[in-house]
């Protein structure tokens, strides 16, 4: 029996994980996914910014897969296995915190797992512009680069070509067996990401003592202490204006500590979802998808970092509400 593909998308905070995946799923290539999305946070926001598609998208979030979860997506996967046929691959996309030794071992030692899938690609994302700091200070953007048949540097437009070179020079040191590919909001072309059949547990092994040296090549799991998430929900209408106000402030002053901050916001005056992305200092903004007239129009927001403050936040979020209204 045909075995199912599957393409770990991993790679720190705000590197363009989801940016990847809606790259994979808006390319016309005729293939139907099933997409697992992981999230750290209490709440999902990821999944509402994967575009409308007709891939069956499944959520897991409050909890990395690579370990509060990991039980949920050998589930989930196991109700995948029994639905053989109806989709060409799966796409996981892991939370930025996720380390991905702990997935590959997954697919590798949970024998039902390994029987159904294939792992066909680790695929890691790297922000051009905070890598550095990144691996410095975080054991998982290190790992992430270590398991990685592919690293995608992504926001290549961000930094000059001297800086670009650098951060290959510290991939290769922490992984020289993988393709290395320039990208700006990961445009690279999808014959790099589809079909790679790259993944070798051998090479794996081999070419990371660590893992090969563990006891019984049983990996051991602990995120870095300190990082935690904060989530927000607010049912009443924000001004658009206050709101970005109060945003591009807490960035500025805060940005240090704040590796990823996303919402998707019921802003006053209009039919559209305001979202915002943003890491460390760069914040994006942009008009979603309109508000069904049944849905709930309940904002999410959610900041992940070190040292947040969530008193400041939720009084900036409160101060944003639109007028008439008391968020």
């Amino acid at each position: 029996m045909r075995s199912i593909p599957v393409t770990v998308l991993t790679g720190f905070l705000g590197a363009g994980k989801t940016t990847l995946l809606n790259r994979v799923l808006s390319e016309n290539h005729g293939r139907h996914f099933a997409v697992i999305v992981n999230e750290f946070g209490e709440i999902g926001i990821d999944n509402e910014l994967v575009v409308s598609s007709d891939e069956e998208i499944y959520l897991m979030n409050n909890g990395c897969i690579c370990c509060s979860v990991r039980g949920d997506l050998i589930r989930v996967l196991s109700g995948l296995a029994r639905r053989r046929g109806a989709f060409d691959a799966v796409l996981l996309e892991t939370t930025g915190l996720a380390d991905p030794a702990a997935i590959i071992q997954t697919f590798a030692m949970d024998e039902d797992t390994r029987d159904a899938f294939t792992l066909d690609s680790v695929t890691t994302v790297v922000d051009a512009v905070h890598f550095p700091r990144h691996v410095a200070e975080n054991r998982q953007a290190l790992e992430q680069v270590v398991y990685a048949d592919l690293v995608i540097c992504n926001k290549a437009d961000l930094i000059d070509d001297a800086a670009i070179k650098d951060i290959e020079a510290t991939v290769r040191r922490l992984n020289d067996t993988a393709e290395i590919v320039a990208a700006v909001r990961c445009d690279l072309p999808i014959a790099k990401l589809l079909d790679r059949k790259a993944f070798d547990i051998g090479r794996m092994l081999f070419g990371n003592p660590a893992l090969a040296a563990a006891p019984g090549h049983v990996h051991t799991h602990e995120h870095d202490h300190g990082i935690q998430s904060m989530s927000f929900t607010l049912d009443t209408p924000l001004d658009p204006e206050k709101l970005g106000t109060f945003l591009a402030d807490l960035l500025r002053e805060h940005g240090q500590d704040i590796y990823r901050c996303k919402g998707i916001m019921d802003v006053a005056g209009t039919s559209q979802r305001f979202i915002f992305q943003g890491v460390h200092m760069y914040l994006e903004t942009a008009w979603g998808a309109p508000w069904k007239d049944e849905e709930a129009h309940t904002s999410k927001a959610v900041f992940i970092g070190r040292g947040l403050d969530r008193d400041l936040v939720e009084k900036g979020l409160a101060a944003s509400a639109a007028k008439g209204g008391a968020a």
